[in-house]
């Protein structure tokens, strides 16, 4: 349906708003029959490999309830089971596992990876994460927008934080082609590189949102959506300090909350958070805080990922 069959799924860059609209519609539709205690055999007989380079809690359960919903068998495989990129080619182990899996999924550091995992396995590709893009992350925070705002288009999304990481990025694709406003409030070393905003702009012309990139914390106010995540990234942690430093004035907290001034807003973040730092306890576990729905909808949203381009 719309081209996605077979398709990989590594950025957002690669799908056209209705194709991501038709992502959505399907989760909600799946997330609808699994409420009522509904599997389905859309990957009956399909074996996924699960390649985790970096840990992970949402992205690693997702895949797997996901995949065992539908009827398919998730293969786990962490960095010390096998020998991609180091006795054995990225090229050489996609080819292996392209013959044994009809999917792959990867989450690890390196977009290159992913890439080349799609470019020589032959069969659908799954960016779980990488350095540079955070896709199926997206497609939970639309779902998620969606649930608790009615529509998507035209309202204000604010990002607060580090500007330039694999969140931000991948934010700005998604909400420039869905037509909504976003704000990226950040300081100026931690902007997003300004060829990606360049791209995401001409998303955003063609969608009718608008773009907006900020040092000034004001931004926010009638925000629709107010959202952060960690100021050290997986691999960053010797810059902890320094970030920190960095980063306080761009907390989210209840005098951040009171700039908003909207009693319909809602608080979001990718997981997993360090209270204390980008955001406050209070916040987090405010009535407006919606980051528990956004995290079973990573479930949702990949199960319509691997329905839609598998079965």
């Amino acid at each position: 349906m719309f081209g996605l069959k077979g398709k990989s799924f590594l950025t957002l860059h690669d799908f056209s708003a209705e194709q991501i609209n038709y992502l959505l519609n399907l989760a909600a539709d799946l997330k609808a029959k699994k409420r009522m205690g509904i599997k389905g055999k859309s990957l009956e007989g399909k074996n996924v490999a699960l390649i985790f380079e970096k840990p992970s809690t949402r992205t690693r359960c997702a895949f797997t309830v996901a995949c065992v919903d539908e009827g398919a068998h998730p293969e786990y495989l962490g960095k010390d089971d096998i020998q991609l990129g180091y006795k054995e080619s990225v090229e050489d182990t996609a080819r292996v596992l392209g013959r044994m899996f009809d999917a792959i999924e990867f989450r690890g550091f390196s977009q290159q990876v992913v890439t080349d995992l799609a470019k020589y396995s032959g069969v659908p590709v799954y960016n779980g994460l990488t350095d540079e893009y955070h896709p199926t992350q997206i497609l939970a925070d639309l779902l998620t927008m969606r649930e608790h705002l009615g529509t998507l288009k035209g309202k204000k999304f604010v990002f607060m934080g580090d500007g330039r990481n694999n969140m931000s990025n991948s934010l700005l694709i998604g909400c420039s082609k869905m037509g909504i406003d976003i704000v990226i409030v950040a300081p100026k070393l931690l902007w997003p590189d300004p060829n990606h905003v360049a791209v995401c702009e001409s998303y955003a012309k063609e969608s009718g949102s608008n773009i907006l990139v900020t040092e000034d914390i004001n931004a926010v106010e009638g925000a629709n959506v107010i959202y952060t995540d960690v100021w050290c990234s997986m691999g960053e942690e010797d810059k902890a300090k320094e970030r920190v430093a960095l980063l306080s004035p761009y907390q989210v907290n209840r005098k951040l909350i009171d700039k908003v001034n909207n009693p319909n807003m809602i608080f979001m973040h990718c997981l997993p958070a360090v209270k204390g730092n980008e955001v406050t306890a209070d916040v987090f576990e405010a009535s407006y805080s919606v980051v528990f729905d956004e995290a079973e909808n990573r479930m949702h949203t990949i199960k319509a990922v691997m329905v839609a381009t598998l079965s």
